[in-house]
């Protein structure tokens, strides 16, 4: 389909950024592993570190489902409603482990990039798999818009919690070890 075939460089690009990214996701991951944590750490990180990498996922999924050699846009359309469904299950449960967790307090920043941008991406996934049908062309302008503004919630995100790590956990760690 050449409405496909237009995309091609578009994918290319935001596929292989979101792959490079979900490695660098693990390096960071690595490198801060040492750091003592408690059981409210490992549900901030449910929260806040592992929600980036599943949508470097998504992100590096969509690039490929769009990228396949599709001869209609019916069965990719379901794949990517499909995505966007699981998307807007996974940010509700993203938000509710916002509010539970109780390492960290969110402030509005966090409520937006981590729950309503992230709902937002999946449900124009989710409403553009209906539209596809009958306008393809705008549904595919509307499923690249949800997977940039994935890639750049999760940079923003990944950006968020190594800040958070480095600025925030590391100095007060420092500081009780000069406090002892």
């Amino acid at each position: 389909m050449t409405a496909f075939a237009e995309w091609e460089n578009f994918y290319v690009i935001v596929g292989s950024s979101a792959g490079a990214l979900i490695g660098l996701q693990f390096v960071v991951i690595a490198l801060i592993a040492e750091m003592p944590t408690a059981r409210a750490d490992a549900q901030a990180g449910d929260a806040f570190s592992t929600p980036s990498v599943v949508h470097f996922g998504v992100v590096l999924l969509l690039s490929a489902v769009v990228s396949a050699p599709w001869y209609g846009i019916g069965a990719v359309a379901l794949l990517w409603g499909l995505v966007g469904f699981s998307g807007i299950v996974y940010a509700v449960v993203v938000a509710r482990r916002m509010r539970v967790q109780t390492a960290y307090r969110p402030v509005f920043e966090d409520w937006l990039f981590h729950a309503l941008l992230p709902f937002a991406a999946y449900a124009m996934l989710a409403g553009s798999a209906f539209a596809a049908y009958s306008h393809a062309r705008p549904a595919l302008f509307i499923v690249g818009a949800a997977a940039l503004l994935l890639l750049f919630v999760g940079i923003h995100n990944a950006w968020d919690a190594v800040t958070y790590y480095v600025f925030v956990r590391r100095r007060g760690q420092r500081e009780a070890e000069r406090n002892r």
